[in-house]
């Protein structure tokens, strides 16, 4: 039978300016998992900031598949020459290589630059153009000569693709808070409706780690979208700057990408900031949604939090968790956000009720023989992942129910 779907055209980009934002938005609100930072505004600052470009070793393409004059699918991919940023670690894959005599970078990788929140990465209409998207990424890997593509973070549709074309999985483990009731699914009332569902030694331990930076005089202004002013961007900066000086490393973002941020998506940005005396001293960000009149919405419960970056000026003892778990969950309760991911890694956040999640990635590796050894040790490597989720959930904050129905203090 011979098929009536008009082939698809493959367009190449070398920025987000030579894509048009509105289709790729549009697009993107199709998908199963959309996150404000594939947003156009977003990718685009990454670039005109100078935060994510050739010499910071992130060369940007973007794939566009076009039946005419309509987009079908779409995707950031960037060429590197290091595995800074991406949060999925290969060194050992690049050593391997290396040590074999054979180059691993250039590669290749579909992700956002130095933000590890799972989300939708091949933005596509439907399965058949993300299926022809993938197909247009690996041919040209092939004929480029790139050792591997990597496709990071990505959605469950989307990774189900990568798998059906070959491609080998990996996962690891991330901690995310639900606004749910581990008993009922019904959605908190407030903060202590929450710590009214963990088991007694968790609540003593949040309230007093509360209870410490109340006593050290802290308190936090909630600031949201425009009401962050340019000064507020700049002390938030400063915070965030100074943690990543603070462990022998320049910031991936500049100031400008924030200013950006501001200007373009001030509805996405939530920021936490502590105040001692009258005096500011640390901040945390979080993001919201992918959209930004979703919170505001009779829908809220759709809608996402994104914990991303904090810094303090002023030591004060449990002021992190604060800042970067108690504040914005009690936030996300009040606005009934559905969910608060709180980054990467961490298991330490486990404490503070964000359970362990997986979250997943798929690659290709050029060279068979190393594309067998890569498969076995994910093999391997993905069984310790399952024994790990396993032990997690045998050490859950939450209180269980006895075999009658009560639920243990």
């Amino acid at each position: 039978m011979t098929s009536t779907t008009p082939p698809y055209e493959l367009r190449l980009h070398d920025a987000a300016s030579q894509v048009d934002a509105t289709a790729w938005d549009a697009l993107l609100a199709l998908q199963s998992q959309p996150t404000p930072f594939m947003r156009h505004a977003y990718l685009a600052a990454l670039e005109t900031s100078g935060s994510a470009t050739a010499r910071t070793g992130w060369v940007p393409r973007y794939f566009t598949l076009w039946q005419g004059e309509r987009l079908c699918a779409a995707c950031a991919l960037y060429i590197k020459a290091h595995s800074y940023g991406e949060y999925v670690f290969d060194w050992a894959w690049a050593d391997a290589h290396e040590r074999h005599g054979l180059p691993y970078y250039p590669k290749a990788v579909v992700a956002v630059p130095f933000t590890p929140v799972p989300g939708s990465r091949l933005l596509a209409q439907g399965d058949a153009s993300r299926t022809a998207l993938l197909r247009a990424l690996l041919d040209w890997a092939r004929e480029s000569g790139l050792s591997s593509l990597h496709l990071l973070f990505a959605a469950d549709d989307e990774l189900a693709t990568a798998r059906a074309a070959g491609l080998l999985l990996r996962h690891q483990v991330q901690f995310h808070w639900h606004n749910r009731h581990p008993q009922n699914a019904a959605r908190f009332a407030d903060f202590d409706d929450f710590l009214a569902s963990l088991t007694q030694d968790k609540r003593k331990k949040i309230r007093q780690e509360r209870r410490r930076v109340l006593e050290a005089g802290v308190v936090f202004r909630v600031l949201r979208g425009r009401e962050i002013t340019a000064a507020d961007w700049d002390f938030f900066y400063h915070c965030y700057q100074r943690t990543y000086l603070e462990h022998g490393n320049p910031p991936y973002l500049t100031r400008g990408f924030f200013t950006l941020m501001q200007e373009q998506m001030p509805e996405a940005w939530v920021l936490f900031v502590a105040e001692r005396g009258g005096q500011r001293i640390a901040s945390s960000l979080i993001a919201v949604s992918a959209y930004p009149s979703s919170v505001r919405s009779e829908n809220s419960l759709t809608s996402t939090a994104y914990g991303r970056y904090w810094g303090a000026l002023e030591r004060v003892d449990c002021l992190h968790f604060e800042a970067c778990y108690y504040q914005p969950i009690a936030w996300c309760i009040a606005q009934g956000v559905r969910r608060f991911e709180g980054g990467a890694q961490g298991e330490h956040k486990m404490a503070r009720a964000l359970m362990p999640v997986q979250a997943g990635s798929a690659h290709w590796l050029a060279h068979p023989a190393f594309a067998q050894a890569v498969g076995h040790f994910l093999a391997r490597e993905g069984q310790g992942v399952q024994h790990y989720l396993e032990d997690l959930d045998n050490r859950s904050p939450f209180r269980r129910a006895h075999q009658d129905g009560r639920i243990k203090p």
